[in-house]
C-alpha cells in the first residue's frame, strides 16, 4: 500500500507526463499549421493582443510585434486586441489607460502594422464579444480554471486576492480568439494553456449546440521561437521592474537608461548568462538590435570593459530604433488619425462580433 507521499509523487508525475504529452501534441500541431500557413496564408485568421498597462518595449517588439508584422505582410488576416478590460484583472485603477491605448496604436503603426490590413480594437468597445463570456463560462469547470498556470502566476505577482475576472481570464481570452473565428494564435510556450482551453471551449460548444454546423474553429497555437530579451538588470524585461527600453523613448532617454544599468566587477566582457546575467543581458540586447551573435560582440569588446560595452549597446539600440522613432513622431503629429484608426477597428470588430453572437444564439435556440 502506497504512503500519502508516494501517492502525491505519483499524481505529480502523472500530471507532468500529461503536460509533456500535451505540449508535444501542441508543438506538432504548431509545426503543421506553420507549414500550411506558409503556402496559403490567406486561409488563416490570427488574433493577438496586449494589455494597455504602459508603453511597449523591445521585449514586446522581438517577442510578438515583429512576428505580427511578418504574418500581416504575408497575407494572414491579422487582428490585434487592446485588452483594456483585462487591466482590471489585477489592478485597482484605470489611470492613464486612454493614453496607454493610444500609445500602443502609435507603436503598432510605427513598427509596421497597417490598419488597412490589420484590425486594431479594444475590449471595452465590443459588447457582443464580451457577451460570449456567458455561454463560454458554462463550458468550463472551476477546477479547469484554477489549474491554469497563468492565472496562478498573475495572482502571485499582483499580490491581490483572486478576483472573479482574473479567474475567468482564460475564458475572456477565448472570447477574444473565437469571436473573429481566429484559427491561429502566435504565442510563447507559457501561454499555451490559454489556447488549449480555447480549443476545449470551441469543441464543447460545437458538440453541445452545433454538431451539424460547427460555429467555431479549434485554433492552433503557433509556438514562437523568438528569444526572450532580458531587461537591463538581467531579469525579465518588464515595465514594473523599470529595466525596459521603451520603443517610444528618445535616444537620450535610452542612453541614460543603459548607462545606469548594472554590470559586475570583472573587466573582461564575456557572454555567460548563468554566471554573468547583467553583462549577458546587455550583450543579448546588442545582439538582437545589431543582428550579431552576443559571443562575437563580447570577444570584440574583451578587456575594454563595461563602459565600452554600454557604448556599443547604446549605439546598437539607437540605430535600430531610429526609423521607428521617426515614424512614431510623424504619426503623433495627427492624433485624430490615430483615434480614427481605433474607431474604425472597433466598428469592424463590432460587425464581426454581432454576426458571431447571432450564430451562437441561433445554435442555442435563443432567437425570439
Amino acid at each position: 500500500m502506497m504512503s500519502d507521499e508516494q501517492q502525491v509523487n505519483q499524481q505529480m508525475t502523472a500530471a507532468g507526463n500529461e503536460m509533456s504529452a500535451s505540449f508535444l501534441a501542441a508543438k506538432e500541431r504548431s509545426e503543421k499549421t506553420a507549414a500550411k500557413l506558409a503556402v496559403h496564408p490567406e486561409k488563416f485568421t490570427m488574433l493577438t493582443g496586449d494589455r494597455p498597462t504602459g508603453r511597449l518595449h523591445l521585449g514586446h517588439y522581438f517577442g510578438s510585434i515583429k512576428e505580427r508584422v511578418r504574418l500581416q505582410n504575408e497575407g494572414v488576416n491579422t487582428n490585434i486586441i487592446i485588452a483594456d478590460y483585462q487591466v482590471i484583472t489585477d489592478r485597482d485603477t484605470t489611470a492613464n489607460i486612454q493614453d496607454n491605448v493610444l500609445n500602443l496604436v502609435l507603436d503598432y503603426m510605427a513598427a509596421g502594422i497597417d490598419p488597412s490590413k490589420t484590425m486594431i480594437f479594444t475590449h471595452s468597445a465590443v459588447a457582443a464579444e464580451n457577451q460570449l463570456m456567458l455561454p463560454f463560462l458554462s463550458l468550463v469547470t472551476e477546477a479547469e480554471l484554477h489549474r491554469n498556470p497563468t492565472v496562478k502566476a498573475e495572482m502571485e505577482a499582483s499580490g491581490h486576492a483572486l478576483t472573479g475576472l482574473l479567474l475567468t481570464y482564460p475564458v475572456h481570452q477565448a472570447c477574444d480568439i473565437l469571436f473573429c473565428k481566429a484559427n491561429v494564435v502566435p504565442i510563447g510556450k507559457d501561454n499555451l494553456p490559454h489556447v488549449e482551453i480555447t480549443r476545449t471551449i470551441a469543441r464543447r460548444f460545437n458538440e453541445r449546440y452545433a454538431k451539424k454546423n460547427p460555429v467555431f474553429p479549434q485554433p492552433a497555437a503557433i509556438l514562437s521561437e523568438a528569444p526572450e530579451i532580458p531587461g537591463l538588470d538581467g531579469r525579465k524585461m518588464s515595465k514594473s521592474y523599470g529595466n525596459s527600453i521603451m520603443l517610444g523613448a528618445t535616444a537620450e532617454e535610452t542612453a541614460k537608461l543603459i548607462k545606469k544599468s548594472p554590470t559586475d566587477s570583472e573587466r573582461t566582457i564575456t557572454f555567460d548568462p548563468v554566471n554573468r546575467p547583467q553583462v549577458s543581458a546587455l550583450l543579448t540586447t546588442a545582439g538582437l538590435t545589431s543582428g550579431r551573435e552576443p559571443q562575437d560582440i563580447a570577444a570584440e569588446i574583451g578587456a575594454a570593459g563595461a563602459g565600452a560595452l554600454k557604448a556599443y549597446v547604446i549605439e546598437s539600440v539607437n540605430s535600430f530604433l531610429a526609423e521607428h522613432r521617426e515614424r512614431r513622431a510623424e504619426l503623433a503629429k495627427d492624433m485624430d488619425y490615430v483615434r480614427d484608426v481605433l474607431h474604425d477597428g472597433n466598428k469592424r470588430a463590432n460587425e464581426i462580433a454581432n454576426q458571431t453572437l447571432d450564430e451562437v444564439r441561433e445554435a442555442m435556440g435563443m432567437v425570439y
